[in-house]
């Protein structure tokens, strides 16, 4: 009979396996800015289904908070901007005004701006750079 309690029960603790673990990560998440959560969604990344899901719901959110980002982002990369730099020039210079500023800031915050090819690129990102100060 004991036995049986304990198979009867084994949903309910995957559930609070399932609470604990959602509880850890909202706790890891408030720490120094997200710092020791970024680690764990990488490697979850990398899970198919979870992986899928949880770019969906990030793709959501960015067109919820700044949609000129989000379509810049969705522009970039159709075009395969993420594997090849040359592409990625050729991208950014497609993207309308507003979307290039707002991934150009959304890169300068993230320390991943593209580097500029050549001299007027250097000096259009320089004159960005003035602009925003």
């Amino acid at each position: 009979m004991l036995a049986d309690i304990w198979i009867v029960l084994i949903p309910v603790y995957i559930l609070a396996g399932l609470v604990f673990l959602l509880l850890v990560l909202n706790l890891l998440a408030r720490v120094k800015g997200g710092r020791y959560v970024r680690p764990l969604a990488q490697g979850l990344m990398k899970l198919p289904w979870i992986g899928k899901q949880m770019q969906k719901a990030s793709r959501a959110s960015l067109e919820r908070q700044n949609p000129e980002l989000a379509s810049a982002v969705a522009k970039l990369e159709r075009s395969g901007a993420t594997r090849d730099p040359m592409r990625a020039q050729q991208a950014l210079s497609r993207l309308s005004a507003a979307e290039r500023q707002a991934y150009i800031e959304a890169a300068g915050q993230q320390g991943e701006a593209p580097e500029p090819l050549n001299r007027a690129q250097r000096r259009a990102a320089e004159k960005l750079k003035k602009q925003r100060r």
